[in-house]
């Protein structure tokens, strides 16, 4: 089961199979993914993710990850998070192992508690992540403790996840709300535009114009006037997207 609850502009949603230690399915993954949709079409401005209990996601469940679907249904999840056109953080309030690295990777930015470590133990189990996952982890990690944790099967603890940048903020669920609360209140295109072109370093396509245009769009905005007379008037911007 998904959990979703609305603070003014922020969305939260919990993953809550605490027996599982909240493991993911393609039920879960589906309402995940579906919890993201609905925040987006509600006008949500940020979405943070986080586990039930004592565990943020301990990965795939092993019952079902070879049951045809499941990948797709997981990497669908995945890719969507990274295309959202809003801000998306991971309150990291435990273990996060393979699947829920991955969880935790995709979102934008993480906040985590003492109790979190992440791991991607395929080598274990003879399993293996997407291509994706790994650059990623190594453009948030750094190549070293991204080989650390592919092959040498290395588990970080928060600290050490903490000084190699995988983890943006230390704190709980609280401390990831507030974060997203004031990231609420920022200029809605121009985040769209950050995500897009820090999602797409090294991967952009000279044909594809939605970069340039994204940013221009920022330019052109409302918003834009809006922070230029908030500025001149010394008040906070009420920013509305357009």
């Amino acid at each position: 089961m998904i959990l979703a609850e609305q603070h003014d502009r922020v969305a939260l949603l919990r993953i809550d199979r605490h027996s599982q230690r909240n493991a993911l399915n393609p039920e879960h993954t589906a309402a995940l993914l579906a919890g993201l949709e609905t925040a987006v079409e509600a006008g949500s401005r940020c979405i943070v993710i986080t586990g039930n209990g004592s565990s943020f996601c301990s990965g795939a469940d092993l019952e079902v990850v070879r049951d045809e679907g499941f990948l797709d249904s997981l990497y669908t999840l995945l890719h969507r998070l990274a295309e959202l056109p809003v801000p998306v953080i991971a309150a990291v309030n435990g273990p996060a192992i393979g699947g829920g690295t991955q969880l935790a990777l995709a979102c934008d930015l993480r906040v985590a508690a003492p109790t979190a470590r992440f791991a991607i133990p395929t080598a274990q189990l003879g399993l293996s992540v997407d291509a994706w996952t790994v650059r990623r982890l190594a453009s948030l990690a750094g190549g070293g403790a991204a080989r650390a944790m592919l092959i040498g099967v290395e588990t970080l603890d928060v600290d050490r996840a903490h000084a190699l940048g995988l983890v943006d903020r230390l704190g709980d669920l609280d401390d990831a709300l507030a974060w997203a609360q004031q990231i609420a209140a920022l200029a809605p295109l121009t985040l769209e535009y950050n995500k897009l072109a820090l999602n797409t370093v090294g991967d952009l396509d000279p044909a594809d114009e939605r970069v340039g245009k994204a940013m221009m769009a920022c330019w052109n905005s409302a918003d834009a006037a809006e922070g230029q007379r908030a500025r001149a008037d010394r008040r906070p911007p009420e920013f509305r997207g357009r």
